[in-house]
């Protein structure tokens, strides 16, 4: 199989091109991405020689480009190229709207010209928006966003289903809770707070801390897209969640006690504006359907991203320096051609 996987530098997507080629040998894997601010070759630093691994520099809304990708013959598209930070979303509406949504609409359009066989839409469970106590939102739930982020998200699978449902278009959905582990992009918070952590600085919590997230380990949610590929029915979303729910108090005191720090390095800060309270799915379909569990405790998962990122200080401190950016700004002046 020869997958086309977009924003495959960033977090989840490089996370989830190292687990495919680990998995299926024999699969080949064209990486499309942008190289924005949170894109970074050196998290596919251990397969950028595997033959079967192509890296292409460019950008989703560029049809010409895209269409010239899905001609070398691509089984499926994954889509995981997106602006994702909720609080760039706040000052930025733009990038988001033309990355979350004409992006999408330009790789479903080259989908259907080349008759591709699947297209993985990865999409978040903030699309939602915040859920009462005790309750957990399922597939059917109708759609609530609060930014300008998960609101183009929602827009995203709007369209992906209406190309499902107009074209016949091989769409497939997934919504996953808040992800983190290794080379997850440190603006986000546990990123953040354990490299915030080992360099004794603050760690700025929003509002009183209380807002929930279920956490969902990195690997976890990679097997779950794994499953969605390859036994997903199309014109279906599937909800990906671990059952971790916890407070950002929560996880940052739980960061500060594996770094052995004093709680005295947090700090509460303003919240920011339409912060949701609660996240929470049910992820039942999946389980029934597609037979996927999560397969790390939270306890062990945390353990394991703690510790990466502590024995990889010189990826996170370039990272937090930008001078990755830099870097490729230099030797990546020119989007690249396949």
């Amino acid at each position: 199989m020869k997958l086309l996987v977009t924003g495959g530098c960033g977090f989840i997507g490089s996370n989830f091109i190292k687990y495919i080629l680990k998995k299926y040998p024999d699969y080949s894997v064209v990486n499309l991405d942008l190289l924005t601010y949170a894109g970074n070759l050196e998290n596919l630093s251990e397969v950028e020689t595997i033959p079967n691994y192509k890296f292409v520099r460019g950008d989703i809304a560029d049809s010409k480009l895209v269409e010239q990708l899905m001609q070398e013959g691509v089984d499926a598209v994954v889509n995981f190229a997106a602006e994702s930070h909720v609080d760039r979303s706040l000052y930025d509406p733009g990038s988001f709207v033309r990355t979350n949504i004409v992006g999408v609409q330009v790789l479903l359009d080259a989908v259907l010209k080349l008759k591709v066989g699947m297209f993985l839409q990865i999409s978040t469970d903030e699309v939602y928006g915040s859920v009462e106590d005790n309750v957990k939102f399922g597939e059917s739930s109708p759609l609530n966003p609060s930014s300008p982020y998960s609101a183009s998200k929602a827009s995203a699978d709007l369209l992906a289903l209406s190309y499902f449902k107009t074209f016949k278009a091989p769409v497939v959905i997934t919504r996953g809770t808040n992800n983190f582990g290794p080379y997850q992009f440190p603006e986000k918070l546990t990123p953040l707070f354990i490299t915030n952590a080992l360099e004794d600085k603050q760690l700025p919590l929003y509002g009183d801390g209380k807002h929930i997230r279920d956490w969902l380990f990195v690997e976890d949610h990679c097997s779950a897209l794994d499953a969605a590929l390859h036994r997903g029915n199309k014109g279906e979303i599937y909800n990906i969640s671990s059952h971790n729910e916890k407070t950002n108090k929560e996880i940052t005191c739980l960061i500060l006690e594996l770094l052995k720090k004093p709680e005295s390095l947090i700090k509460h800060v303003p919240d920011r504006p339409a912060h949701d309270r609660h996240y929470a799915l049910d992820s039942g379909k999946i389980e029934k359907e597609l037979g996927w569990r999560p397969k790390y405790t939270f306890a062990d998962a945390m353990r394991a991203t703690a510790d990466w990122y502590g024995a990889n200080r010189s990826w996170w401190e370039n990272v937090k320096s930008g001078e990755y950016v830099r870097y490729y700004q230099k030797h990546y002046s020119s989007l690249s051609r396949p």
